[in-house]
């Protein structure tokens, strides 16, 4: 018999794992989302209780997905339309019929790219996409996609509920685009799993400075796409850059300093794995000459990953790259950070007219980074009626509760 703790952790381990494998390929088996949950959630369920007896089979996913398409075609036999449906229910059996393995690439077809591209479907609106992501591709319930939004975990069942409707009742097909809307829908959906790296490398609310639940989770889930999407250079890019990002997650902040700037992080303690993991992979990407915009922040990335130290990062290259970045995607945002490596690579005065160039752009008002920024640079070079306000504004525009206070110290030390 198999202890309860051991087997809940195999459980939840399946469920981050191969969830999302498993329901593709039960909605491509028989296109219908909300049954696809239910039977591969039975299917847990009986698994909880024959395997805490027998033990777990050789191929835990292989036995979920042959239970639950059993259980769908036991719905189908009750249902009112059984005749309709007899060409599914032949399909399930035959698959049910086929000589069992213990290889998951034999047992489950991935579907997980159709599955994305259905989640990350334009006529969902990005919360709904990036939370329909989150728990189908990643196996998060439905409370912990809740607790990443700050909403109550009834708002966001209903979001999801609608969301499956929606996918239903307008027809959305589980499918990977042709090639030419491929590239256009695929910047959707890596702008998805970046939303949910975004979210828990830098939390926009709360009291801690990150959420390495959401970061390794976008990186899981861009590990995928790289899988199945290989030839797709921006895919392998976005995958570099969260990588080199997360490498220093763990100098960002400590008991004493919640919030710990770039600039005065112990170097020693980023992830040297990752770091070489993701500048391997980026030099192997860059080869492939489709350079992108993920690509571009990468290197910006890379460039600071391998500095030893604050002073001898190559500014210079940095805003290159920068300019490079802005000329492909053309934003105040961008702007933002470039105007922050100007001041390094020339002067704070220049980087001070970048910003003065954006400062009446659409939302820039509300804008936190820009106050931060210019705050930072009014401050270095001792303008302090000019910095103090726009610290003052930034901790205004601030959620998070570290980020608030460390403005707040350095409004102060002026």
């Amino acid at each position: 018999m198999m202890p309860p703790i051991q087997l809940e952790h195999a459980i939840e381990k399946l469920a981050r794992e191969d969830w999302g494998r498993m329901l593709a390929s039960l909605v491509s088996s028989f296109s219908d989302w909300q049954l696809a949950e239910d039977v591969l959630q039975d299917a847990v369920e009986q698994a909880m209780v024959v395997w805490k007896k027998d033990g777990l089979p050789d191929s835990p996913a292989a036995w979920l997905i042959t239970t639950a398409r059993r259980k769908a075609i036991d719905h189908f036999r009750r249902g009112a339309k059984f005749a309709e449906l007899q060409p599914e229910i032949a399909y399930l059996n035959q698959l049910n019929q086929q000589p069992s393995e213990n290889d998951i690439d034999n047992v489950i077809p991935d579907k997980r790219l159709e599955l994305i591209f259905t989640c990350c479907h334009p006529a969902l609106e990005q919360k709904t996409q990036v939370a329909l992501t989150l728990k189908t591709l990643g196996g998060l319930k439905t409370e912990e996609i809740a607790a990443a939004f700050l909403d109550k975990t009834t708002a966001m069942a209903q979001r999801l509920s609608r969301a499956k409707t929606k996918i239903s009742a307008a027809g959305i097909p589980f499918e990977v685009p042709e090639e030419q809307k491929l590239n256009e829908r695929l910047d959707s959906v890596l702008s998805v799993i970046y939303l949910i790296f975004n979210e828990g490398y830098t939390a926009s609310s709360g009291n801690a400075v990150t959420r390495s639940d959401l970061s390794e989770e976008a990186i899981r889930l861009a590990r995928i796409m790289v899988q199945l999407l290989p030839e797709k250079a921006e895919v392998a890019g976005l995958l570099c850059l969260m990588l080199l990002h997360d490498s220093r997650r763990i100098a960002r902040a400590t008991e004493s300093k919640p919030f710990i700037p770039l600039e005065y992080q112990n170097r020693s303690s980023w992830d040297k794995t990752q770091i070489l993991e993701g500048t391997t992979l980026l030099k192997k990407t860059l080869a492939m000459q489709q350079v992108g915009v993920y690509q571009i922040q990468a290197a910006i990335s890379a460039i600071h990953a391998e500095s030893s130290n604050w002073e001898e990062t190559d500014w210079s290259q940095i805003n290159a790259l920068y300019e490079l970045l802005y000329s492909m995607h053309p934003s105040a945002v961008v702007k933002v950070n470039h105007a922050i490596a100007i001041s390094y690579a020339q002067s704070v005065e220049h980087g001070l007219l970048v910003l003065q160039s954006i400062e009446n752009e659409p939302g820039m008002d509300a804008y936190q980074p820009f106050y931060a920024a210019r705050a930072d640079l009014h401050s270095r070079i001792n303008k302090k009626r000019l910095a103090k306000s726009d610290f003052a504004r930034a901790i205004a525009l601030s959620d998070n509760d570290a980020r608030r206070d460390y403005l707040q110290q350095r409004m102060e030390a002026l």
